[in-house]
């Protein structure tokens, strides 16, 4: 980490990490631990899911918003905010949590202040992502700019690792299973402690803007390092070239291919944490239930990682390749979670999901980035950060009601969303160039 930069102190570099894993592993853990507090709470499947739906639907509508102030308020004060959101979210949520599983609160009161008190992470910790980015590309010399952003922006991917692999730990014996977001609560104080102390909000070497970050889930794609070194360079032909469109026919394909992909995976991670409880018959023990699902969430996001982070750059597979293959390896994944009866089978099902998931959603970002010109670049992101985004919004609770009706209604769909990717993507998908 000392090498990343020349620009910035390897102790700084550790805090910026800092801000952005804790982001992503307290919400991840939350995620392997709701599904259980649900439970022993006897609030419906789908109210759970809806929790997780307002903080992503708050993530999707103020991120644009808070990447634009870290350019007008300082990248430091946006961090700091993103932070206290965090904290905030994470203790209160907890303590709301606990007061339910006491019997202090009835347990419909006990949701509705607990996504209340979500709305603080949806709200306001979609602030320091951006404003991290931003601060390390204002502060790294060019050639050091894309390693710096990378090693910021893969912390985010790993925090969806660390969180549910951590998360049983903290189910202390007082707290319970409020114990995790409490910790994190904890843990989201320190890095708020070292950010003012140790991070100064100097004068920027160079203008950098933040990339808006994906709302943080379990097997999701780590966040993308984005590299501004070339802001300066203007396309002639930009200020007369018509704006880009939705319905622009280079686009639309891989955008429709973003909206079947995400569909399935955003039902999938919905959906997981219950279907764990039901067929290891852990309804009744909620404890042992969130351990389960953090093993197989973390299964999940380690495959992720491995085919984003290793396979993609060792096969250097297209973006119609990466596409076909990561949908083809999703639907079976789905099919094989579906229809297991046990842990083992869940953990190799899901694992499987994920690793043809992690090759789907950069095939697609990269397959949109590439349809169209330089000029069209920022208009495209901001395309495939919207449908990344929404997938989270409605699909898990639709996915969650479908389980609740039968089990295999709702994988049966997501693995039609996957199949039918690979067969009208084969024709539809036709952009051949390396997406790694």
């Amino acid at each position: 980490m000392a090498k990343t930069s020349g620009s910035i102190p390897a102790d700084r570099m550790a805090i910026l990490f800092a801000v952005m894993l804790v982001a992503a592993a307290g919400n991840t853990a939350m995620q392997s631990i709701l599904p259980a507090i649900g439970a022993k709470l006897h609030i419906p499947d789908v109210w759970v899911s809806l929790a997780f739906s307002w903080s992503a639907l708050l993530w999707v509508l103020t991120a644009p918003y808070w990447a634009r102030q870290s350019d007008q308020r300082g990248r430091k004060a946006l961090m700091a905010l993103g932070v206290i959101g965090f904290m905030l979210s994470m203790a209160l949520c907890g303590a709301a949590l606990w007061s339910g599983l006491q019997g202090y609160l009835a347990a419909g009161t006990t949701f509705i202040i607990f996504a209340l008190f979500r709305s603080l992470y949806g709200g306001f910790g979609s602030a320091a992502p951006p404003a991290v980015q931003a601060y390390v590309a204002a502060r790294t010399d060019p050639e050091e700019r894309t390693q710096a952003l990378s090693l910021v922006s893969s912390s985010f991917g790993l925090g969806t690792v660390i969180g549910p692999a951590i998360a049983p730990f903290f189910i202390l014996p007082f707290v319970g299973l409020a114990g995790p977001l409490l910790v994190f609560a904890l843990i989201g104080l320190l890095v708020l402690i070292m950010l003012r102390w140790r991070l100064p909000d100097d004068v920027p070497r160079f203008a950098a803007r933040g990339a808006i970050v994906a709302y943080p889930t379990s097997a999701g794609s780590p966040a993308a390092a984005t590299d501004d070194s070339d802001d300066d360079v203007v396309d002639p032909g930009a200020a007369s070239a018509p704006p880009l469109r939705w319905s622009d026919t280079r686009v639309r394909p891989w955008l429709l291919a973003g909206l079947y992909g995400g569909q399935a995976q955003a039902m999938m991670l919905g959906v997981i944490g219950f279907l764990i409880l039901d067929r290891l018959d852990l309804r009744l023990n909620p404890d042992e239930g969130a351990a389960m699902t953090g093993i197989v969430l973390m299964a999940g996001a380690f495959a992720t990682l491995l085919s984003q982070w290793g396979l993609i750059p060792l096969l250097k597979l297209s973006a119609r390749t990466a596409v076909l293959i990561g949908s083809a390896l999703g639907a079976t994944g789905l099919v094989m979670t579906g229809l297991s009866q046990d842990l083992h089978g869940i953990v190799i099902g899901f694992a499987l999901a994920s690793l043809g998931f992690g090759l789907f959603r950069p095939g697609f970002t990269a397959g949109a980035s590439l349809s169209v010109p330089r000029r069209d670049q920022g208009s495209v992101a901001g395309m495939t950060a919207s449908i990344n985004g929404s997938a989270y919004i409605v699909s898990p609770a639709i996915g969650v009601l479908l389980y609740n009706w039968h089990p295999m209604i709702a994988y049966g769909l997501m693995a039609a969303f996957c199949g039918w990717l690979v067969l009208w993507g084969w024709s539809a998908l036709r952009l051949d160039q390396p997406a790694a």
